[in-house]
């Protein structure tokens, strides 16, 4: 391989797995969402029902 080609490689590889890092870290600061927005929240009944 040539030296553009490793270097793309390992471009590409950091911009994966860092992302993938990224979403890890992140979700594991902030598991949950802290409120959802109007009609995001099960409020039991089906929609059938509405």
């Amino acid at each position: 391989m040539s030296g553009i080609a490793i270097l793309f490689f390992v471009i590409a590889a950091v911009l994966v797995w860092g992302g993938l890092a990224a979403s890890i870290i992140f979700l594991v600061r902030r598991p949950e969402v802290a409120s959802y927005p109007e009609g995001g929240a099960d409020d039991g009944r089906d929609e059938d029902e509405l």
